[in-house]
């Protein structure tokens, strides 16, 4: 791997650092309400709500980093050529590394594309795609620290 991917690989797993870190703070101050009840929405505050929305946000962002740029990169990193694959070439291949599961990122993607065309003015629609959200949250914090482990480990990128 050239020295300017290694340093923006190592740019990318910081940013996702950040992601979880936001992610993390935002949950811990939203612990007592969650799961989330349509009663309990409507009586959030703008602090609380603004909580619910970083939330939301930086899954966004874990997810496009991750697939958008880490992914690639990584396999880069392991000697691959990535630039004529298909996001699902590479998400296949590291399926094959046993980094991710295939089924699994495409859940997590269907969580966020939910929560992006359910933010409506449907209350119950709303909490359950933002429920799912933090749900899928975990398991994305959990796939990036695999990802996470790996560019350690076995790159040491990190």
């Amino acid at each position: 791997m050239k020295q300017e991917q290694q340093h923006f690989l190592q740019e990318k797993l910081r940013e996702c650092d950040r992601h979880v870190e936001k992610i993390t703070i935002a949950q811990e101050h939203m612990r007592s309400v969650l799961p989330l009840t349509p009663q309990v929405y409507a009586q959030l505050d703008d602090v609380a709500l603004s909580f619910l929305d970083q939330i939301v946000f930086r899954y966004s962002k874990l997810q496009d980093t991750l697939g958008d740029k880490v992914f690639p990169l990584l396999l880069l990193a392991t000697g691959e050529e990535v630039k004529r694959k298909t996001f699902l070439d590479i998400l296949n291949r590291l399926e094959e590394l046993e980094l991710v599961d295939r089924m699994t990122w495409l859940q997590l993607r269907e969580a966020r594309n939910e929560v992006t065309h359910d933010y409506s003015s449907e209350v119950g629609e709303t909490v359950d795609a933002i429920n799912a959200i933090i749900v899928a949250s975990d398991t994305l914090q959990k796939l990036y620290s695999t990802i996470r482990h790996f560019c350690n480990h076995r790159l040491q990128v990190l």
